[in-house]
């Protein structure tokens, strides 16, 4: 288990992947979001799954990145009533001045609490789920793809976490004739390409950042077998010329959000990927996480760090059009701050 872990990314000390997620039997996911239009072409529904191997300083899905159910408390839901206060068997549910707080160090995320508020204040974050029980959810809003060109995304987290009920998963989507995609951070190996890719119709591949030292301060990986499987997966698309390839690249105000390695990363994608990609979508920052930070007890330090501005947004656009890849192929994508205006 704990090679798996490692041939994943792990780094020493993290969690090992659960055997029934090794089998495939059952996810842990997080959410599916329905009539998405942010994560590949047309109308589609994106399954979130837990779990991730990088540990990114800015993520806004900060829930995403353990493998483990976790609890968190949602205050503008919550009546007061204290019920949660007497469900919770382990005893590190207390009510302060603050609202309610967690005791992690003694929470089993059992559930029990979230089951027995009447608000919903008190909220799981990760449900098990068979392929049987996801695919049928799924092709519910099949109209929708089929009208729109649309699909299912599997993103995360990392979705090649839990590579073989992915595999399954795409397997029953394609049989069903839904387009697939697979939103991936890289980190993983070429046995999971090798499963999923043969499924996939669009990959959307994070490209974060292209200097290896950089990339492992800010995810704690650097970027080697990141950029290995990115050429692996262009060469499959050589292969295979009908499916697509998107690079999403975050602009991170103090990391990512630097001319250089935009150019950098432009240079690369200009010299490698050039005839297989089909877009190149530049991120800007969302701080609109901070409050799921705060709920899981995690310090956050992009937490006042503001939007960036439009100007900003269209100077890195310039940044990333000169340098070198289709114009026409690059977008930057995500809010501006609102500035103020005197009037």
């Amino acid at each position: 288990m704990e090679q798996v872990a490692a041939e994943m990314g792990g780094q020493p000390g993290t969690e090992p992947v659960p055997e029934h997620i090794m089998r495939g039997d059952t996810a842990i996911v997080l959410h599916t979001q329905r009539l998405s239009t942010e994560d590949g072409p047309g109308i589609r529904t994106t399954v979130f799954f837990k779990g991730c191997p990088l540990n990114c300083l800015w993520c806004h899905n900060p829930e995403s990145i353990s493998y483990r159910p976790q609890m968190h408390w949602m205050e503008s839901r919550c009546i007061g009533c204290g019920i949660c206060l007497k469900a919770c068997p382990s005893a590190c549910l207390a009510k302060t001045k603050d609202g309610i707080t967690r005791d992690r160090s003694r929470c089993v995320s059992c559930g029990i609490c979230a089951r027995e508020c009447p608000a919903g204040a008190q909220e799981m974050l990760g449900t098990m789920v068979g392929q049987e029980e996801l695919l049928k959810e799924l092709l519910k809003d099949r109209v929708y793809y089929e009208k729109s060109g649309g699909g299912v995304t599997l993103s995360g987290g990392e979705p090649l976490m839990q590579t073989e009920f992915c595999a399954g998963l795409l397997h029953r989507l394609k049989d069903n004739g839904v387009n697939t995609a697979i939103d991936t951070c890289g980190m993983c190996s070429t046995a999971s390409l090798d499963r999923v890719l043969p499924l996939t119709d669009l990959i959307l591949f994070d490209l974060k950042e292209i200097h290896p030292e950089k990339h492992r301060g800010y995810t704690g990986h650097d970027n080697r077998r990141i950029l290995e499987n990115l050429v692996y997966i262009r060469d499959c698309i050589r292969a295979n010329p009908i499916k697509r390839l998107w690079v999403r690249t975050p602009l991170i105000p103090g990391a990512t959000a630097e001319a250089e390695t935009v150019e950098r990363i432009g240079r690369f994608i200009h010299s490698t990927l050039e005839g297989e990609l089909q877009r190149w979508e530049l991120c800007a920052f969302n701080n609109l996480c901070r409050d799921k930070y705060r709920r899981l007890d995690m310090e956050w330090e992009y937490a006042t760090t503001p939007l960036m501005s439009k100007a900003e947004m269209a100077e890195f656009e310039k940044i990333a059009k000169g340098s070198g890849p289709d114009p026409d192929k690059i977008f930057v994508t995500g809010a501006a701050r609102v500035e103020n205006i005197n009037t």
